[in-house]
């Protein structure tokens, strides 16, 4: 196994230090194993739907109360310099600042009511489900890799789970981190900053984005492997790796730029600016992920902008608001245009909220008693508004929704039953997907 770490370093307000990575080990790309991964999932049980999830995390804790839920009533230090505007559906006001969303808001679910928030800055409850405390022997697997292990398909030439997200090294962001699923289902990771220090047959990470190139360097690493009579050495298992890895319709889903310019423009492209040390907003790993969905991923999951915004949290709503607006509408439409909405389920979460009074630096700070959620397609009951908070954006007030409450949801909508299902851990106890009483949202099933 190679890993290759980026010597820079990008930091949460903590100084909790983000790095992404690349790893290549056991013909695999992105720290997948995919041997194993083919092995463990042809002695599973697998479904022959072709359902999946596209998880879109927004690092740091958006500002629940400056996106789907203004106060207007509040007082001024709590309200906030933004206006609510209606959408396409009666009754639903979001903020002025997404006008896109705002037209499609019935192919929507705005979830307003979020709690159970552990209240750590890192992915591992959005990508779990669960708390990182007391864990089972060897730790919660993500979403992802739970549902590699589920509803992987071992003929599949393109990995169950991808992530294209980049990687924060502290302990409770889980994203890569090995579970007691075990590393064959750890996720696919094409991308990273780390492309400089690494080469695949001679081609930098850099010039993947090269069609040509890639083909050109896949072709010649199976011809060198067959003429080297590495190939007839290995086992089945590690044929077919070289067959995903070497698959057309895996490149082809990784190569954006065979998609139509047109759609290209709708999804826009963000900025490769940062904010601070923080992770940029590329528009087009939205469209990337429904690529990947199409070539048979059941899970994708991007990190979008940096939103720990102590700070001016208003002049950076304003800059990161439209790009965001428009690549989760553009993604959305997309998935209906093209007959995917009923099978692939979108949402868009942080790890927590923000405080309801805007502190002396124009900034809002963690807030973990309520935050929000963003749900589309999936064949669910979209178009409506689920819970509400007080007057002050600070309290569930109306239908407190869980983090394991949301977990259920993607799972039933996946054709898991989450109370029926389960995984064994390292020490051979079966765990269940989320803890007993928590079952998928009756309002969108």
């Amino acid at each position: 196994m190679l890993n290759i770490f980026d010597a820079s370093s990008n930091k949460f307000c903590n100084q909790v230090s983000r790095r992404n990575f690349i790893k290549i080990g056991a013909f695999g790309l992105g720290g997948l194993s995919l041997p194993n991964l083919l092995k463990a999932e042809q002695q599973s049980s697998k479904a022959n739907s072709h359902k999946s999830i596209i998880m879109i995390y927004l690092p740091g804790g958006p500002p629940h109360q400056d996106m789907y839920d203004l106060k207007l009533d509040a007082p001024t230090e709590i309200r906030g310099e933004f206006n609510p505007i209606s959408t396409n559906v009666p009754d639903i006001h979001i903020c002025e600042h997404l006008p896109r969303l705002a037209r499609i808001s019935d192919k929507c679910i705005f979830v307003n009511s979020l709690v159970g928030s552990i209240g750590q800055h890192a992915s591992f409850q959005c990508m779990t489900g669960h708390s990182d405390r007391n864990q089972p022997a060897g730790g919660w697997p993500e979403l992802g890799s739970a549902l590699s292990h589920l509803k992987g398909n071992p003929r599949a030439t393109s990995p169950a789970y991808v992530n294209l997200s980049p990687k924060m090294q502290h302990t409770p962001y889980n994203f890569g981190k090995n579970s007691f699923l075990g590393m064959s289902h750890t996720p696919f990771n094409p991308n990273g900053e780390m492309k400089g220090d690494m080469t695949l047959n001679g081609i930098t990470l850099d010039r993947l984005q090269d069609r040509k190139s890639l083909l050109r360097s896949f072709d010649q690493f199976r011809r060198d492997a067959d003429a080297s009579g590495a190939m007839q050495g290995l086992d089945s298992f590690n044929e077919q790796a070289f067959g995903v890895l070497t698959s057309g319709r895996l490149v082809e889903a990784l190569d954006v730029s065979k998609e139509d310019p047109a759609i290209r423009e709708r999804y826009g492209k963000g900025t490769t600016r940062k904010q601070g040390d923080a992770a940029p907003r590329l528009n087009e790993q939205f469209l990337l992920a429904r690529r990947l969905v199409e070539a048979g991923a059941r899970v994708v999951t991007l990190s979008y902008s940096f939103w720990d915004w102590h700070g001016s949290n208003f002049k950076l709503a304003k800059e990161n608001f439209p790009d965001f607006d428009q690549a989760v509408t553009a993604l959305i439409e997309d998935l209906h245009q093209r007959g995917m909405a009923e099978d692939t389920t979108v949402i868009a979460w942080g790890e927590f909220g923000r405080t309801p009074m805007i502190n002396k630096n124009g900034g809002r700070d963690h807030w973990p008693r309520v935050c929000n959620a963003l749900l589309a397609c999936g064949g669910m009951k979209t178009g409506q508004v689920i819970g509400t908070t007080d007057r002050l954006g600070g309290e569930a007030e109306n239908r407190p929704v869980h983090f394991q409450e949301m977990f259920a949801t993607l799972y039933h909508n996946m054709g898991i039953d989450v109370q029926q299902i389960t995984l064994p851990d390292h020490a051979g106890r079966p765990q269940y997907l989320v803890d007993s009483g928590y079952l998928p949202l009756p309002e969108v099933i």
